[in-house]
This record gives C-alpha cells, structure tokens and sequence, in this order.
C-alpha cells in the first residue's frame, strides 16, 4: 500500500510501504477514504532534521472496516467510520470522564507514536476500535464528508477550547488564530451562545469565513496594538474568554493582554514552549485561570455529529483544497506557504 512518510523539513514523500493488517484481537483495519493535513503536521515540516528516521504522517481520517479482530464487537466489515486523533479504549477511568487522550490502556496515545500507522495512507490498522472508531450513518461519496472528517480533530479541538473556557451566553470571546481550528473555535463559540466574538488573524479569506462562522469582529493588528484594539471592543476590560489556536509564545503573550480580570485563556494550540508567565502580574494577580490542552475528540463526536448531519452547520468550509494521495506533498507546502487553508486527501 502507498503511504505518507516524512523525511526531513520539507521533504514528504509517498511511497509503498508494508500493509497494514490486524496484530491484535481489538484492532480494526480500516480503508481510508478521505484525510487531510493537519496545522500541526506543519510543526515538524518545519523543524524535522534529516537525521531522523522517515515519520509515517497522518492523524485525521475516514474509512471503511476491511476487517476487525476477534474482539471486536462495536464495529464490523463495510462500516463507514471516523477516527479520532487519538486512541483510547473508552472504558478506563479517564475515558470515562471525557479525558480519552490521556487513556490508561498501554495500547492508547497519539497516531505519531505508531510508527508503522498514519491517516495519510491508503488504509490503517486501528488500535482499540471499539473505543477509538464512530460508525457514520452516510455513504463514503457523502457531500457531507468534509464536516465529518472535521469531527477527527479541528471540529472538536475547536469545540474543546470553547468548553474548557467555559463559554456561554454573554460571554465575551476573543480567538486568537485564524487556522482550522481557530476558525471552529469560532463556530463552537456561536454554537455555545457567546455574546461577542472576536476573531484575531491577518487573512481576509481566512477571516471572512470566521464571520461566515460567527465572529461579530475582526482583529488584524498584532502585539500591543492588537491588546489594545481587542480591549476596546470589550468596553476596556478585555474577553471573558481568549481561545488561543496557535501555539506560539507570542500568541500567548496576546492572550495575556487580552483577557479580562477572572477570564479564562484556553489553549489548544500545541504550545512550541514549556515555560510561559504564570505569575503574579501574569495570571495570578487578576485571577486568571489557564486551560485547554489535547483535545479528546472522541468524547465530542456524537455530541457534535447531529448539526452536521441536519446540516445546520458547515464546518467542512475550513477545507479549501482537495488532493489524492501523490498530491500530498504539494499539500503541505500550500499550507505552510499559507496558499492553502487545509487540504481535504480524497482516495
């Protein structure tokens, strides 16, 4: 089967590699059908160094079961599935609780720590299917593909920042990014009840569609003016809620400028740091408080999947290039190029 590798810093390559088949009794081998590149693929095209060995990419992906070990009960050949970006087996404790990316089985984590699997690919084995994988009721040709595949990861990562801030009617959101997910973010803002939503990006196609999605303005200016165009949306005292989509120090920085006294900033962004201001004059002293983290979109998807499929909403939007597998690489440096938003992988 032919599969994404990545080599280097701007070096992706789609090459045959050995099939994925079962290994264990609660696998599933799935056909994949339609994938994407993520932002934070992005992350290591940046920054991979060529001494490293290939990575298999690919976290986001819908697919058809080819085949399922023997103890597998929830899904079975023929299903139309999603796969979240992370592996969990729904039943631990943590699961329970909503946490699936941080599942206790051994088997669980992230699509990049197996490194013979990836949603980039012409199929995946699925580790804890039962747990990990979401029957779609449609046909693989759906129009409504494109939102499903959403519901793998910026749909939900997006919605995950929204509740981990704690949105709600009359609150005052900024969101900072104008990505993917920060784009969903904005739609899971609207879909919450906030009051204000301010979108904080730079590309006009990027943000016109956050005003599709339900941004009430648009900020464009960066650092202090940005803090400053931002407060003065907010009657001076800031965003109930900053949703912060990016990653980067200084978009945390903004963050900080930006929320309001007992606000909420919430982080989705896979921070590029470990160290950030915490303290008294950052977070403790206007009584901040600092949430988010890896979305666990499975504990999201049936919640979020009805809207799709009423069509009340149209997350798929965030999908403004469509390619086939060979396309990938040219994909990825679209969207580093910043040509592309985030490009849909048909197969």
């Amino acid at each position: 089967m032919r599969a994404t590798l990545m080599y280097g810093a701007g070096d992706v390559r789609i090459e045959d590699v050995p099939d994925s088949v079962i290994k264990q009794p609660t696998d599933a081998l799935v056909r994949i059908t339609a994938s994407c590149v993520c932002g934070s693929d992005l992350w290591p095209y940046a920054t991979r160094k060529p001494e490293d060995p290939p990575a298999r990419m690919g976290h986001e992906f819908i697919g058809v079961v080819e085949d399922v070990g023997t103890e597998v009960t929830t899904v079975k050949k023929g299903d139309l599935v999603v796969a979240p970006f992370a592996i969990s087996d729904g039943t631990c404790a943590f699961c329970h609780e909503g946490v699936h990316t941080s599942c206790a089985n051994p088997q669980a984590g992230f699509w990049d720590g197996i490194p013979d699997e990836g949603g980039q690919a012409e199929a995946a084995r699925v580790p804890l299917a039962d747990g990990t994988l979401v029957r779609l009721p449609v046909a693989p040709d759906s129009a409504l593909m494109p939102s499903l595949l959403t519901l793998s990861d910026v749909y939900g990562t997006g919605f995950h920042a929204a509740v981990c801030g704690g949105v709600g009617p009359q609150t005052r959101v900024a969101v900072i990014g104008d990505g993917a997910v920060g784009l969903l973010a904005v739609l899971s803002a609207r879909q919450l009840g906030a009051e204000q939503i301010i979108l904080m990006g730079r590309h006009q196609v990027r943000t016109d569609l956050g005003r599709e999605f339900g941004a009430t303005d648009v900020v464009a200016e960066r650092g202090q003016e940005g803090v400053e165009k931002v407060r003065e949306l907010t009657g001076g005292e800031g965003a109930h809620v900053v949703l912060e989509a990016v990653g980067l120090m200084s978009a945390y920085e903004q963050a900080l400028g930006i929320v309001r006294a007992g606000g909420v900033i919430s982080r989705v962004g896979v921070p590029q740091y470990e160290d950030a201001p915490i303290g008294f004059g950052s977070l403790f002293g206007p009584n901040v408080r600092l949430a988010g983290g890896p979305a666990p979109t499975r504990a999201y998807v049936e919640s979020l999947m009805p809207d799709i499929l009423s069509g009340a909403i149209e997350p798929g939007k965030v999908f403004d290039a469509v390619t086939d597998l060979d396309g990938v690489p040219a994909g990825y440096r679209d969207m580093a190029d910043r040509k592309s938003l985030k490009v849909l992988v048909n197969l």
